[in-house]
């Protein structure tokens, strides 16, 4: 494996660098930014800037208007992009709808494509995911789907619920995933003001990062033309393996960008202020934290440079984007949680973005499976692998 970035991509990594400092982080304070995500005049003025500089959705092939990074590649802009809540929805790169580009592409038939996926990429729409679902549905264990789909001749009737649904409110779209009445998952897609879809709330959440928020989703036998099924029927979970690793090594790329944001920011601050005659970074207690900080960033980027050249590779990558999620996600926050207590009072006041962060970045241990599912799934590998 090679650590060195080649020359392209080293400028990318500075154009996106320049573009979040001068183009995103402006913003930030911006009135449009609401606890249930920046409003949708606010993302549209925002994917305009990336688009202008040439930044939109680089993880996107170029049939569809993106760069056609591979998954090295999206590690070193993802982490940039992240350096700011809101870049990630510049770039177009923002969950769900980066999983679902992804998901389309390998995935969609060329119809599909060009209704849903066309668009998507180009920041013209957003998209949602829905998956998760109350007690006793879904949730850790996809075994436990609820939501049917009833096959009605050429088409099919969705009924059931769905909850925590990532940029529900406003998405053009839904990928869902349902029973078929032979218990088999099947992924529909389905635009979002057709007959038999609900939002029926967004939820306060602690993040604030998300177009749309998180969303509570009914369907009352929502009618889906076979044509609309993603992949083959009864292959749902099948399907949702090419999304699943991806997704999570994604969550990792731009949460690192927003760890190294406030870490940055309490280096700043520990350089600055003064307390019993010295700088806070002169004093240990704050000086080996500091250290700490960039240990777990150096880790976690290793580990996310790891797994996307596992994918790059053609590997699934499971167990190792299993691991690099749990690392990832517990390191990442520590080095928020430390850069909130070394910058005291500022750390939990909107006067520093590291308190908006530790906000958003706190469900990152349950996004994308919470680290003790992580943790039971690989200790049954190894299970598996000590029995051969």
């Amino acid at each position: 494996m090679d650590f060195d970035i080649p020359a392209p991509l080293r400028e990318l990594q500075q154009r996106t660098r320049r573009f979040i400092a001068d183009e995103v982080i402006p913003l930030e304070n911006d009135a449009r930014c609401t606890p249930h995500g920046p409003t949708e005049p606010l993302r549209a003025e925002l994917i305009a800037r990336a688009r202008a500089a040439g930044l939109l959705a680089p993880h996107v092939s170029r049939d569809f208007g993106g760069l056609g990074l591979d998954h090295r590649g999206k590690a070193i802009v993802f982490e940039e992009a992240g350096y700011s809540p809101l870049g990630p929805v510049a770039l177009n790169i923002m969950a769900p709808d980066e999983g679902n580009m992804h998901l389309l592409e390998a995935a969609a038939s060329p119809e599909q494509q060009e209704r849903w996926l066309r668009p998507l990429a180009a920041g013209a729409i957003r998209s949602c995911f829905c998956m998760t679902e109350p007690d006793p549905g879904a949730g850790s264990d996809p075994g436990m789907l609820q939501t049917r789909a009833l096959r009605d001749g050429d088409d099919y009737l969705i009924s059931g619920r769905k909850w925590f649904i990532t940029g529900a409110d406003g998405a053009a779209f839904t990928i869902v995933m349902a029973r078929l009445e032979d218990g088999r998952a099947t992924m529909f897609l389905a635009d979002m003001d057709r007959p038999g879809i609900t939002v029926e709330r967004s939820m306060d959440t602690l993040d604030s990062c998300f177009p749309g928020g998180h969303g509570v989703v009914r369907f009352d036998e929502l009618r889906v033309p076979a044509t609309d099924i993603l992949g083959e029927p009864g292959e749902g979970f099948k399907v949702a393996q090419v999304r699943l690793s991806p997704a999570r090594l994604t969550h990792c790329m731009r949460w690192l960008g927003a760890a190294r944001r406030a870490h940055d920011t309490a280096v700043a601050y520990a350089r600055r202020r003064r307390a019993f005659g010295k700088t806070l970074l002169e004093h240990e207690g704050v000086g080996f934290g500091l250290a700490d900080n960039e240990m777990d960033l150096h880790l976690t980027r290793l580990s996310v440079w790891h797994t996307a050249w596992v994918l790059d590779q053609g590997g699934l990558g499971l167990a190792d984007s299993s691991m690099c999620k749990v690392i990832a996600s517990e390191a990442i926050w520590r080095v928020v949680d430390r850069s909130v207590q070394f910058l005291g009072g500022q750390g939990v006041t909107g006067e520093t973005v590291v308190a908006r962060i530790f906000a958003d970045v706190r469900a990152f241990r349950i996004y994308d499976g919470p680290s003790e599912v992580h943790r039971w799934s690989l200790a049954k590998r190894i299970l598996r692998a000590s029995a051969s």
